[in-house]
């Protein structure tokens, strides 16, 4: 799988495995009665926190490399890597850098996704 699609497919599992333990995991587990069914679930759905920072790592190192592909400022790459940290912001970071790829670096693509 080359950089560009490897990095899209990251992006995409980091967002949504950070969306989920921030915006439903925490929430269910701190703010809910303790002991209770919601809560629990909560509590259990936390174990994705540990996934989510596995692959968070492998996403940073993939990130940086497109971004030394792709030349690009210390400012935006810098933005992509903390992307991953903060709740649906990948999202809109992995739609600016395919935009920005397209029009910068198109041979970065490849032919299946052009």
């Amino acid at each position: 799988m080359k950089l560009f699609q490897s990095y899209r497919v990251l992006a995409f599992v980091v967002g949504v495995l950070l969306a989920v333990c921030a915006l439903v995991a925490a929430p269910l587990k701190y703010l809910l009665t303790e002991g209770g069914t919601l809560q629990q679930f909560g509590e259990d759905l936390s174990i994705l926190w540990l996934f989510h920072g596995w692959i968070f790592m492998i996403y940073v190192v993939v990130a940086f490399l497109l971004a030394r592909r792709a030349r690009w400022s210390i400012s935006f790459t810098l933005l992509m890597l903390i992307a991953g940290l903060v709740p649906l912001l990948i999202f809109w970071v992995e739609h600016r850098v395919v935009q920005k790829i397209r029009a910068e670096t198109p041979e970065l693509v490849g032919p299946s996704t052009a």
